[in-house]
């Protein structure tokens, strides 16, 4: 039994190697039980990280005399669980999960517990995502009473990563744990790492029972039941593995991409690099893991999904077919066309070997054809850029780059088909990569310096009880700056406290009103904040958000309190000590005054002087820019401006207080940018670097109102409850309001509404704050 082994202390546990199994060669295991045994109660846990989203993916399924019994992804990317007696039946449960699974960059934990003897129906089946019960089901049939599964049954053969030798897993899988006779949850499959909060593999003891087994894909000898397919438990119960291969070449599947961090003294061991299907245009098609891009007769590009920002990296390319034209490289972002299209793209191309930028072409090295390897070696720290060409270096091709760089696979295609496996390190190289450069996965990474993102900021949910409370947030983290808005109430007003202007003096951002004192206001606590009796904070049933800001340079926040003086091309000091990337002025004792917001991205006016353009938080109004504030000449690493040529009551007033809030961006904690929209329900994505906890929008070419979101209020994907910070009104839900895909490393829009989130060529602002830094973030 396990109940010994539950719950415990992080364990330090490492997984060694991965399984990919790849669609298109119709990749999978199986095995037959020798013996029938508990068909009624059993679980399986697996760690998988997805490869082609968008079709039926199964991860382990039972067949019997058009009998079955899965569990799968579905073509929306939803987890289903379902068994049946009969065929079209579905007396043995069948649930499918509200949210999506549709993060194909890092890993997912899986597990699902199935008990048809419990008395309540609702305990018969429960399913885990990291550690966290699913309670949302789109579709809830609960198993008949001792309902017999197909599972553990010697007439319904087994196949992990198949559905009767189709609709293949596509993607990595290890870790694989099934317990025969016990339905058990996830805490006997993994914990919570105390010093990243992040959801980590444990190792599972205990009874596993006859059918039971344990596949950690370890053994990569050979592609037999002996070897890649043998099972750990101890009970012998290896798996037959079909269209897999540990051959050397783009076919290798046993892979060092695993959920687990370890330097192995080679390429590491942690979530490696692929090709990202959330990141990409035109209509390329990666396939085998993300490791494959295959593109016919159109302009496409497909992003990896790692970036590059700092240190020294090498990847491999394998031209497998060339149907046209070719082309590799980085960028800061995907076009259309081949590497080299526009000036944030450095290429590499087939047919005559020149390199490319900003759609401009220049004598480089040797062309390449299919065969050949392409290396890629990219020294961020030194912005330089080398190719080589079957372990040739090339000579450096670019100089003094900078920005986020990610691989980029491209094709101009004139006819035919061209087909690109990449390698980032999951498996064997080609080639040795040149002296200090690394493999591009999570290992390597830099080590963050905020590494649980509810240390500095959180976002708490609570209900009102019309009289007072104290409400804590998930760190135990003193906030700085509180921020109340009621979710189910309108015409309730948006209520903001900080710990320089002191508890109960409260502003509201859709107001233009003066600071007001209320003793049931917002209070800070050590561990959060406490509310009174008051309607827009603490109704009865009513129910809250509250985000929370802790002060700091490391976090890259400060507050700043100032009396206004009149004069003009006034800069006020701030303790940042870099540049804010977005701040937020208030008057503090001036009825009727704006909230001036500038974000980076905002940029300026042009005009010399010049002037910062800003948006107003209590409006949904366009940027603008003004002479009577903001200079840009006084915004630097020490101050902030406020009026400019002329006195503005808005900044800088006689006698007037202010309170400001600036922000700078702390890699793998916050992010502050801007993407243009593209008017799809496949919205464009945004690199973050981490797992947002919270970001807010704005499009600013246009009138278009303030959005906020969380995964506090949305836990899973898709995100869709939105509040605004320019309204009193109630959070809204639905396509209505919008929808955004949280992933484990950035964010994607899923659908138009009006002007607020994703219609073609807008331009978006957002300030984002992490929830965890990518180098350890589980998929969403």
């Amino acid at each position: 039994m396990f109940s010994a082994t539950k719950g415990g202390s992080p364990s330090g546990y490492q997984i060694s190697r991965s399984v990919r199994l790849r669609s298109s060669a119709s990749a999978y295991l199986n095995r037959t039980p020798a013996s029938t045994t508990n068909r009624k109660t059993w679980t399986w846990s697996a760690w998988a990280k997805r490869g082609s989203l968008g079709a039926a993916r199964n991860l382990i399924t039972a067949i019997g005399s058009s009998r079955a019994t899965y569990i799968t992804f579905t073509s929306a990317d939803k987890l289903t669980i379902y068994s049946a007696t009969s065929a079209g039946g579905g007396d043995g449960g069948e649930y499918v999960s509200t949210q999506v699974f549709r993060d194909p960059s890092a890993w997912y934990h899986i597990v699902v517990a199935y008990d048809s003897t419990q008395a309540t129906s609702t305990n018969r089946i429960k399913a885990f995502i990291n550690g966290i019960q699913i309670t949302s089901w789109a579709t809830s049939g609960a198993p008949t009473l001792n309902h017999d599964t197909q599972f553990n049954w010697t007439g319904a053969p087994m196949q992990l990563g198949a559905y009767n030798a189709s609709q293949f897993f596509d993607g990595y899988l290890t870790e694989v744990n099934f317990i025969d006779g016990q339905a058990l949850d996830a805490s006997y499959f993994g914990e919570t790492n105390p010093v990243t909060g992040v959801w980590q593999p444990k190792k599972c003891t205990g009874t596993y029972g006859t059918n039971g087994f344990y596949l950690n894909f370890s053994d990569n000898s050979a592609a037999t039941a002996a070897a890649i397919g043998k099972d750990y438990s101890g009970n012998g119960n290896n798996w037959t593995p079909n269209n897999i291969s540990v051959t050397a070449g783009v076919t290798y599947d046993s892979m060092l991409d695993v959920p687990t961090q370890w330097a192995d003294g080679g390429n590491g061991r942690g979530n490696y690099a692929v090709m990202n299907p959330l990141h990409m245009s035109g209509t390329a098609t990666p396939t085998n893991g993300n490791l494959t891009v295959s593109q016919a007769n159109n302009q496409s590009q497909v992003a990896s999904s790692i970036g590059m920002a700092s240190g020294k990296w090498y990847y491999e390319h394998t031209i497998t077919a060339v149907g046209g034209e070719q082309s590799v490289g980085i960028g800061t972002a995907v076009t259309t066309g081949i590497v080299g299209t526009t000036s944030f793209q450095w290429g590499y191309y087939s047919v005559n070997g020149n390199k490319y930028t900003n759609g401009g072409s220049s004598a480089y090295g040797a062309s390449y054809t299919t065969g050949d390897v392409i290396g890629v070696a990219y020294d961020a720290d030194a912005g330089s850029l080398t190719f080589y060409k079957n372990g040739a270096s090339q000579g450096v091709a670019y100089a003094g780059l900078s920005g986020t760089m990610f691989a980029l696979a491209a094709t101009r295609s004139t006819g035919g088909t061209n087909i690109s496996d990449l390698n980032f390190g999951q498996r064997p190289f080609s080639y040795t990569p040149p002296t200090g450069f690394k493999a591009l996965n999570t290992l390597n990474l830099p080590t963050p310096t905020i590494l649980k993102g509810n240390q500095y900021f959180d976002a708490t949910t609570y209900t009102g009880n019309g009289s007072s409370q104290t409400l804590a947030n998930s760190g135990a983290m003193q906030p700085d700056l509180v921020w109340v808005k009621s979710r189910s109430a309108a015409a309730t007003n948006h209520q903001l406290v900080d710990s320089v202007r002191g508890n109960t003096k409260y502003l509201s951002s859709d107001l233009t009103a003066a600071e007001v004192t209320n003793a049931n206001s917002i209070s800070i606590t050590s561990t959060g904040f406490s509310v009174g009796a008051l309607g827009d904070l603490n109704t009865n049933t009513a129910t809250y958000v509250g985000w929370q800001w802790k002060e700091g340079a490391t976090q890259g926040f400060d507050i700043v309190t100032y009396t206004g003086d009149a004069t003009t091309n006034r800069a006020v000091a701030h303790n940042l000590g870099v540049t804010p990337s977005m701040f937020i002025i208030k008057a503090r004792s001036a009825g009727t005054t704006s909230w001036i917001v500038h974000h980076k991205d905002m940029g300026n006016n042009g005009g010399s002087p010049s002037y910062l353009q800003y948006c107003l938080l209590e409006s949904a109004a366009a940027k603008a820019a003004s002479t009577s504030l903001l200079p840009t000449s006084n915004l630097s690493s020490t101050t902030f401006p406020t009026s400019g040529a002329t006195n503005n009551t808005n900044v800088n007033g006689s006698g007037t207080t202010y309170v400001a809030y600036l922000f700078s961006e702390v890699a793998g904690f916050s992010k502050f940018g801007s993407y243009t929209g593209n008017g799809s329900a496949d919205g464009p994505f945004v690199f973050c670097g981490f797992r947002p906890r919270f970001i807010m929008f704005k499009r600013t070419d246009t009138t278009s109102n303030w959005l906020m979101i969380d995964t506090a209020r949305s836990a899973y994907n898709q995100t869709n409850e939105v509040l605004l910070p320019n309204s009193s009104a109630a959070e809204g839900t639905g396509a209505g309001y919008g929808a955004y895909d949280f992933l484990s490393n950035g964010f994607k829009p899923r659908n138009v509404v009006a002007n607020e989130t994703n219609v073609n060529g807008g331009t978006y602002i957002y300030a984002a704050f992490a929830e965890s830094p990518f180098k350890n973030a589980l998929a969403r």
